[in-house]
């Protein structure tokens, strides 16, 4: 098919040589600048691979998703979920990780690829705990390189716009999606209802 990029020259023609600020925003470990990012980021999606595929899993926590370990390693942790442990599964099989923080009201997104370890030692576990509850583990982050990925993705999603925000009474709900793929049988109504008193017991 003539109209389909295949090879990497085809690729590197077609978008041409990138910028000088593209390739000197790189850092292998942390400069003062990205720390305050990081600091500032409450959410971030984290990707792995493993044997059975990808997997990209959000991350959020109270006042940055992330604490800066040293100038080349983060932490990160896994705090109470649905037990699936997609990420941790593919971190077992894989190491390689890639992670995307937001930053509230900013354009600026940084993104950081490294390699990860699953850590339960008890000294880290207790530093990490929110309202006197540990995280399950914690994901250690071994920096390859970070770098802040410019706004113009921010700025035409209007990420942060008031006006742009959905009504959720116009999305289907996790209980109606449940329903839908169960035959009713997990899910509907009740599971709404019940599902803020749940999230807010379970929340660490």
């Amino acid at each position: 098919m003539p109209d389909i990029i295949s090879n990497l020259a085809e690729l590197e023609a077609h978008y041409g040589t990138p910028g000088a600020a593209s390739l000197v925003k790189v850092s292998k470990e942390l400069t003062e600048e990205y720390r305050q990012l990081i600091a500032a980021s409450p959410f971030c999606a984290l990707a792995t691979s493993g044997a059975d595929g990808l997997d990209c899993s959000p991350r959020g926590d109270a006042g940055t998703c992330l604490e800066i370990e040293s100038n080349t390693t983060l932490l990160m942790p896994d705090r109470r979920g649905n037990n699936r442990i997609d990420s941790l599964r593919n971190i077992i099989h894989n190491p390689r990780i890639a992670l995307m923080l937001l930053i509230p009201g900013s354009g600026t997104c940084v993104r950081i690829n490294g390699k990860a370890e699953i850590s339960v030692e008890p000294k880290l576990l207790n530093k990490l705990s929110q309202e006197g509850k540990q995280p399950r583990s914690v994901i250690r982050i071994h920096i390859d390189e970070i770098y802040f990925q410019c706004a113009r993705a921010v700025m035409r999603a209007a990420l942060w716009d008031e006006n742009a925000r959905i009504d959720p009474e116009t999305l289907p709900t996790p209980g109606r999606i449940l329903a839908s793929l169960s035959d009713g049988e997990v899910g509907g109504e009740t599971y709404d209802k019940e599902w803020p008193e749940r999230a807010a017991s379970s929340m660490w």
